[in-house]
């Protein structure tokens, strides 16, 4: 892929935060991630790529666009998957709460895992404790090796995990243990790659969360030099053969790196939607209003973190429906 389209793929997150940023704390997360999708999905159609959703919205009869299948961009090479998440952290915006974000991911066709929407059980660490996590050890090995690998105590170290009742035993042993815990109440994907800053205080992910947003991670986490596993947790035999038709021979393997994020170049785009722990929300200003976003790719390891203002008398498309000319100030 060319190193030119690390701005285009911003230019698609920041149309979807510019949109979606004004629900923030309004309650109403269904028109939030509508508006994400629609100003996503066109601007898509401005990058020259012959793009294909491989992690979207649904399947095809679920979802109107970014479905998985449907294809993105001007339909010129390069041949891509695409994993999107236009809103993820739909509760977060619906009640204004930190780490919302608009992501996606690229990578050469067959490059992704086309992962299903299940759930995934998940580990994840930054680059300085990359090799030390393994899915199938205990909590307490995992994070007394991560201890380790940071030079920090037991005590010290930071896990991060969803607020879930399914993870109850899970901070009960990082509790015994004397780590601290953050819990979140959305947003797994901003909390893998949050391991990945120092600056974030976060040192380990634990929790099962969904399998799509464990590929977009895996994507950010490639790029940043960290390390993810997972493994898909079906429910049924329907599930099973789901995953097996998928490309994967054992429904329930342990998926490493590599298995999650085949190809060596991947390009990653999030664009902030509200305040979080790497990236400043959306901010409005009558006319105008400035963006955070984050790019990065895998093959040069270049991460940018990149500030836009954005006239929004110029760029109508981006102001989700439902805003009259006199709440955006114009």
């Amino acid at each position: 892929m060319e190193r030119e389209l690390a701005l285009e793929f911003v230019r698609v997150t920041e149309a979807a935060a510019l949109a979606t940023g004004r629900f923030m704390g309004r309650g109403d997360k269904i028109a939030a991630d509508k508006a994400a999708v629609e100003a996503m999905r066109m601007a898509f159609d401005t990058v020259y790529v012959d793009g294909v959703v491989v992690i979207g919205e649904g399947e095809m009869d679920e979802a109107p666009m970014l479905y998985i299948g449907e294809k993105v961009g001007a339909g010129t090479p390069p041949q891509v998957d695409v994993a999107v998440d236009p809103l993820e952290g739909t509760n977060l915006v619906a009640k204004g709460l930190p780490n919302a974000l608009a992501v996606l991911a690229v990578a050469p066709r067959g490059g992704l895992l086309h992962a299903p929407d299940l759930y995934m059980d998940k580990i994840a660490v930054g680059p300085r404790a990359k090799g030390c996590i393994n899915l199938d050890a205990s909590v307490e090995e995992n994070v007394k090796q991560v201890a380790k690998a940071l030079n920090k105590r037991v005590e010290d170290i930071v896990a991060i995990i969803l607020d879930r009742p399914r993870h109850e035993s899970v901070i009960s042993e990082l509790r015994r243990l004397g780590a601290r815990v953050k819990l979140i109440s959305d947003g797994d994907v901003s909390a893998a790659i949050a391991t990945a800053f120092e600056r974030t205080g976060v040192d380990i992910l634990f929790g099962i969360g969904g399998a799509p947003e464990g590929v977009l991670a895996a994507a950010a986490l490639k790029c940043l030099g960290g390390e993810i596993q997972g493994r898909l947790i079906p429910e049924d035999d329907e599930d099973r053969d789901r995953i097996i038709s998928m490309g994967l021979k054992e429904p329930e393997q342990l998926l490493l790196m590599d298995d999650l994020v085949k190809e060596d170049d991947v390009i990653f785009a999030a664009s902030g939607i509200t305040d979080g722990d790497f990236l400043q929300g959306v901010r409005y200003s009558g006319n105008t209003a400035t963006t955070h976003s984050i790019v990065m790719r895998s093959i040069t390891g270049t991460v940018r973190f990149i500030k836009a203002a954005h006239r929004l008398d110029l760029k109508p498309h981006y102001i989700a429906r439902g805003f009259s000319a006199n709440q955006e100030g114009r």
